[in-house]
Order: structure tokens, then C-alpha cells, then sequence
């Protein structure tokens, strides 16, 4: 399992998906809110299954 996403990538679906459980646990949104659950898997373990697939890799470049 190899890191593939990257810094400002990681921000944005820990936000995201922070907000997405939060909507869903105040009843603003209905269950798919849960899914948040999702992006910040993917933030907090730094990998996604999607990128590998697609062959995406928004990690900068090692020296």
C-alpha cells in the first residue's frame, strides 16, 4: 500500500469528510452523509484505492 495522495489532497477530504459526518449525525442530510466516512479514511491513511487504479498520484516527486 503505497502513498498516493497528497498534502493539500489529504486536507480536503479530512475537511470534507468531517463535514459529511457531521451534517449526517445533526439530521441536515439524510444516511448518504455516512459516507463520509470514505474521504477521510482515505485522508487520514493517505491512500486511495481509486488513485491506484487510475493511476493518479498527487504526492510530490522524491529527490
Amino acid at each position: 500500500m503505497n502513498i498516493n495522495v497528497g498534502t493539500v489532497d489529504r486536507m480536503l477530504r479530512i475537511v470534507a469528510g468531517l463535514v459529511l459526518i457531521a451534517l449526517a449525525a445533526t439530521g441536515t442530510v439524510g444516511w448518504w452523509g455516512w459516507l463520509g466516512v470514505v474521504p477521510l479514511a482515505t485522508g487520514l491513511f493517505r491512500f486511495c484505492p481509486a488513485y491506484t487504479l487510475l493511476g493518479i498520484n498527487t504526492c510530490p516527486m522524491k529527490k
